[in-house]
């Protein structure tokens, strides 16, 4: 999933129509710089676009998207360590 094909972040499981409109203004290109990125990164950079409404379920969702996994399946050990990751970044 690294390299851009031509789909539109919605086109990602977890990631709708909203999710295009947040990651543009967060400076994320395409579904390549996503992965590029990875999730904390780009959540990261939906802080700092100070995008109304953001909370932790875009993290799970970034990541499920990666993952191709359902946001609600990502394991607690995983979250953790996404989470350790933003904290550590801070």
């Amino acid at each position: 999933m690294a390299e851009s094909d031509g789909r539109k972040f919605s086109d990602l499981r977890n990631l709708g129509p909203r999710s295009d409109e947040w990651l543009a203004r967060a400076g994320v290109r395409d579904v390549g710089h996503l992965a590029e990125l990875g999730a904390v990164e780009v959540y990261r950079r939906l802080q700092d676009a100070a995008i109304p409404g953001l909370s932790l379920n875009a993290l799970w969702a970034i990541e499920g998207a990666l993952a191709d996994v359902d946001w609600r399946l990502i394991p607690a050990e995983r979250r953790q360590e996404l989470l350790a990751e933003l904290r550590a970044e801070e």
